[in-house]
């Protein structure tokens, strides 16, 4: 296995540190990004452990991908680590092996091992306890008004209340959004017009997905919202690093400009615009520090015009899939784990707001230039475009091969597909 030790690093001076080993969890596009982020500041090879395979960590030689089976059951999940961190550790008992999650399934069973790991590990995690009720949509909301943070008002709904049609009666009009408040187990369940999330203009089409959603076996809550006006622009998305002292060292938000447009991943971002909000920057590192987080904080928000509040809707408890649009931004989430975990570098207290200057896309240009709405946003990543300022997560030169390459074109050929599908050129679903 490949390790870091006397590393150059990107300004070509050579630093001498602890030898240390990345381990991922998952082998999705925020996996590569990660391993990405590794390969890019320190010429080290990422080993992920996965309970399958997905396209994007394929034919792959930055990142080592390792399928176990059953990984997502606790128990083979605990076994299968203990018995990984003691055999690495026999090989090289001084080298460290940084642990990280790179998805909702995965950061639920670290937060359940709590420091069991710790043996062989080093690692961020947070109490059982909080990680459900940050995790968990209806609890998030609680904790919301608690710190007076804004988010959409929002109606939450049992099995036993959608069983007496409580879904009816909302403190607010239509149209609504809704979303399952478990989204691990969300990912677990299958029917006709599943999807992570629902815009609805009239009560029928609410009435039709709720209740398929729990005949097909969904027993958690459902969350349904007042619907924010307004298109793919008015959302952010902000990356936050906390480290193990639970001190926000680094924050950063991005503006998308386009999502994923197909039902199955509605709500991942395609298309990224560096963007800067002190206010916004200021509130969460508050929040953040005095519910003792640590690790990379994900939200997702949006701006109401109405108000003129942005308002959160989730966090995600590691970092986001696009979240490599912070490392291509020149911050680079790699060296954050590994300043704090690895090396725990001294801290002054002083977060860094970042800015940057990078388009970051999920999608060909062409994409970009045919879709995304008209207005001073896209001509900003336009210029970027033109500059040569923006990137990719899964385009990297370093890492190229015959089948790999052949392996995004297919994936750009399925975006084109989705996109003619389901967008009008004018940046609106159809």
């Amino acid at each position: 296995m490949s390790t870091a030790k006397n590393m150059g690093t990107n300004m070509g001076k050579v630093t001498f540190m602890t030898r240390f080993q990345p381990i991922l969890l998952g082998s999705d596009i925020n996996v590569y990004g990660m391993a990405r982020a590794f390969h890019e500041e320190y010429g080290i090879v990422s080993d992920a452990y996965a309970y399958f395979q997905l396209s994007p960590t394929k034919f792959s030689k930055i990142v080592n991908v390792h399928i176990v089976d059953d990984f997502n059951n606790f128990v083979t999940f605990r076994d299968f680590m203990l018995d990984l961190g003691k055999r690495m550790k026999a090989e090289d008992p001084d080298r460290v092996l940084l642990l990280i999650p790179c998805g909702d399934v995965y950061a639920n069973l670290l937060s359940q091992c709590g420091d069991d790991l710790r043996k062989y590990f080093v690692y961020n995690t947070l109490d059982i306890n909080l990680s459900r009720r940050l995790a968990y949509k209806s609890t998030f909301y609680q904790i919301c008004e608690q710190y007076d943070l804004p988010h959409p008002k929002t109606k939450t709904v049992t099995a036993d209340e959608v069983k007496a049609g409580e879904y009816r009666n909302l403190p607010f009009s239509y149209p609504v959004a809704m979303k399952p408040a478990n989204s691990v187990e969300w990912l677990n369940i299958d029917f006709e017009g599943r999807r992570k999330a629902y815009i609805f203009d009239d009560p029928a089409q609410l009435e039709t997905i709720i209740k398929r959603a729990y005949a097909a076996g969904y027993t958690s809550e459902m969350v349904i919202q007042d619907f924010i006006p307004g298109d793919d622009s008015r959302m952010r998305v902000l990356n936050a690093y906390v480290d193990q002292h639970h001190r926000v060292r680094m924050m950063f938000l991005g503006h998308p400009l386009l999502e994923d447009p197909s039902p199955v991943a509605a709500g991942n971002y395609a298309a990224i615009l560096p963007d800067y909000n002190e206010d916004v920057f200021r509130r969460i590192k508050a929040f953040l520090e005095d519910i003792g987080y640590e690790g990379v904080a994900n939200f997702d928000m949006k701006y109401d015009e109405r108000d003129g509040e942005y308002k959160l809707f989730e966090i995600n408890l590691r970092q986001g899939r696009s979240s490599y649009f912070v490392t291509l931004n020149g911050f680079n989430l790699a060296k954050y784990f590994v300043d704090d975990l690895v090396e725990d570098t001294p801290f002054d207290g002083n977060t860094l707001f970042g800015r940057g200057s990078k388009l970051w896309l999920e999608i060909p240009k062409s994409i970009f230039l045919d879709y995304v709405a008209e207005g001073p946003d896209k001509e900003a990543g336009r210029r970027m475009l033109a500059s040569g300022d923006w990137g990719t997560t899964l385009e990297y030169s370093k890492d190229m091969n015959p089948l790999r390459w052949a392996m995004i074109r297919h994936m750009f050929s399925i975006y084109k597909k989705s996109y003619a599908k389901y967008f009008t050129k004018k940046g609106e679903l159809k």
